[in-house]
């Protein structure tokens, strides 16, 4: 498995602040200020895989900066559609300082993700590229999932915490050992019928190891979830869509390891794509 330690031109951020700070003062490349965000964009789907009594429904805002693109998904109305019109060829720097939440998490995501993209972090060969196979929802999430589970280092009936509830993803971590502890702010249970809690600290005060969504940095709880498993001293695992580029800083400053999958995401195409798995570097 590759192992990473990212940019050591600057101290490893300790908050999501921490590093929108340094960006803006540009410790991580040329000033936002200096930069448009060329598009803005607002996307609504709904899923339900076969045989699954889930429909996840998310929503998600995206940037694109250049070549590359910044997404984070949010709760329902947190967001309008009509930031498109509004912040469409904003300079980087008012996104990253004025845009709700979400869209400030995009932007970041942009910026970070131009100025090392993971395809070239594949070629470096600090980052292990995953091809997830052309196929049906149902694979291609299973294949992702698997991906996922695969970064974790555990030993049978080991708990782990799950913050952001996929069911093939919890099937994924059984099918390695482990013991589930959901957490979700939308779901009350699993597939299986397994309670969900949407308490995280009950989560994280017994989990041996945590398994957490991109997500948690669109709804402000990523800095807790990271400083309590890096106070506990537990693996962290972050599986990424929303804030890919975003939670790969924080790499050996509390997240052990991720699985980055960068827009358009796998669920928007039934041919192969490619998601990236990276792990902290031994000892950071």
């Amino acid at each position: 498995m590759t192992r990473t330690s990212m940019d050591t031109r600057t101290a490893p951020p300790l908050t999501v602040d921490d590093l929108t700070a340094a960006v803006l003062a540009g410790a991580h490349g040329p000033l936002p200020s200096t930069l448009a965000a060329t598009s803005v964009f607002w996307i609504h789907h709904g899923t339900r895989l076969a045989l699954g009594t889930t429909t996840y429904l998310n929503q998600y805002v995206l940037v694109r900066l250049g070549a590359s693109f910044g997404g984070c998904a949010f709760e329902a109305g947190e967001v309008d559609p009509a930031v498109c019109r509004e912040l469409s060829g904003s300079s980087l720097d008012v996104l990253l300082r004025e845009a709700p939440r979400p869209l400030r998490i995009a932007a970041l995501d942009a910026y970070l993700a131009e100025q090392h993209p993971h395809h070239r972090a594949a070629a470096a060969r600090e980052a292990e590229p995953v091809l997830l196979p052309a196929g049906t929802p149902e694979v291609r999430a299973q294949a992702r999932d698997a991906a996922i589970a695969g970064l974790l280092d555990i030993d049978a009936g080991a708990r782990v915490g799950l913050i952001g509830v996929v069911n093939p993803l919890l099937a994924a971590i059984r099918r390695r050992g482990g013991e589930p502890l959901p957490c979700d702010l939308n779901l009350t249970a699993t597939q299986w019928g397994d309670v969900v809690t949407p308490d995280m600290h009950q989560v994280l005060d017994r989990a041996d190891a945590v398994v957490a969504t991109g997500m948690t940095l669109g709804n402000g709880t990523f800095d807790t979830l990271v400083d309590r498993c890096r106070s506990r001293g537990i693996p962290l695992i972050v599986y990424a869509q929303s804030g890919s580029a975003v939670a790969r800083a924080f790499l050996g400053a509390g997240v052990t390891a991720l699985s980055a999958e960068p827009f358009p995401f796998s669920q928007f195409s039934a041919e192969p794509t490619t998601l990236y798995r990276y792990r902290a570097t031994a000892g950071a």
